[in-house]
This record gives C-alpha cells, structure tokens and sequence, in this order.
C-alpha cells in the first residue's frame, strides 16, 4: 500500500485537528472529511498514539443544546479525544446574535506538552498562530506535518506555518483517501447554514 502522507511506520504520532480550521477548508475545497478513514489509514502507516479535536461549541441557551453536539459524540465514541469550549454569546454592531470562541490556546499547550512522548505530529490547521507553537514542539525533537491547502484563494494555509512546518502537505492531494462529496446538510451537519454567526472558531464538518 503506498504511504498516503510519507509517515514513518516506526514513529509514534499524533494527530491535532484544529476542528473550525479544517471545516472552512474542507468546505472551500468542495469535501467533506471522512474522519473514520483518516482514523484508518493514518493507523496502516505509523503508530498511532492520540488522535485529538479542537472546537468551540455553541450553546442554545433556550434549548441547551448544541448543533454540533452529534459530531462531537460521534468522534468521541470513534477514537478521537475531544477538546471543547462553550462559544460565548454575543451582539454585534448590527444588533446580530454572534459567537465568539477559541480552542487555540488549548491546542497549542497539549502539543507542546505531548511533543516529548511522540516523534511526529501531523496538525491540520492553516492558522499562522500556530507557528510559535510548532518550533516549541520541533525543539523537543518532534517533526511536525502541516496539513491545510494553497488551492483557494486567498489560501487557506498561512506563510508562516508552511515555513516552520518540517513537511507542508496540501489537502486536496489527500482527498482522494479521505474526502467525501459534500452532500446536504443531515441532522449533524444542519449547523453548518449558522457558520456566518460564529467569529474564528465554529465548526459544522460531518462525522
């Protein structure tokens, strides 16, 4: 079977999901993630350690309920450890309801603090932010793969994580393995027609 992202099937590696980053490219590319077969295919070719997924999550606060609320169990109970925060609620100039909500911070501290237990981190995410992060990381001798794209415009990956990065991977030379064809949205994905409301951090990708 030909290696899919060149891992070393000796390394024990980890994947970050930065979860709204990986939905607004998946989505600009025209795929959904299928999330069970990257699960798969990263385990055929390397020693998968963890697989982790950042969101922030928005609340109803007259229902209780979140719309991402199924994904998040369906990844939960399908091999990924789920890092979450409630978006806060707030209104915008216009007098919109918005949400504000960031996992950033949370990502960027399990990285570092994981980097010595692991050989490789395969992180999705074009977010720039990242970068300080990744040479933390790289400096306690782990290699660090970024996934995200430059096919869209303006691109989805910044400058500055593709130059920290050891190795750059583009998403759509993946999708073959792990894209699916965006469908209509189903009882999971009906959150992603409020994307707009969210500011950096909503995410409505399928399970």
């Amino acid at each position: 079977m030909q290696d899919w992202m060149g891992l070393d099937p000796d390394d024990r590696t980890a994947i970050f999901i930065d979860g709204a980053n990986l939905y607004k490219t998946a989505r600009n590319l025209g795929f959904d993630i299928d999330y069970k077969r990257l699960l798969q295919r990263t385990r055929e070719e390397t020693r998968l350690v963890r697989a982790y997924y950042y969101t922030a999550m928005q609340e109803d606060r007259d229902q209780d309920y979140s719309p991402l609320r199924p994904l998040v169990d369906w990844l939960d109970y399908n091999g990924f450890q789920m890092v979450t925060k409630v978006a806060r609620e707030y209104t915008d100039a216009q007098g919109r309801k918005r949400y504000r909500g960031s996992v950033d911070i949370e990502l960027a501290v399990d990285m570092v603090l994981m980097a010595e237990k692991l050989d490789c981190i395969v992180l999705f995410t074009g977010n720039g932010d990242f970068r300080h992060a990744i040479e933390k990381v790289q400096q306690r001798g782990c290699r660090v793969i970024c996934v995200s794209t430059m096919s869209t415009q303006p691109p989805m990956a910044s400058d500055d994580i593709r130059r920290q990065a050891d190795q750059f991977i583009d998403l759509t030379s993946l999708e073959g393995v792990i894209g699916r064809k965006s469908s209509a949205p189903r009882k999971e994905t009906a959150a992603s027609d409020e994307e707009d409301e969210f500011e950096d951090s909503y995410d409505g990708a399928e399970a």
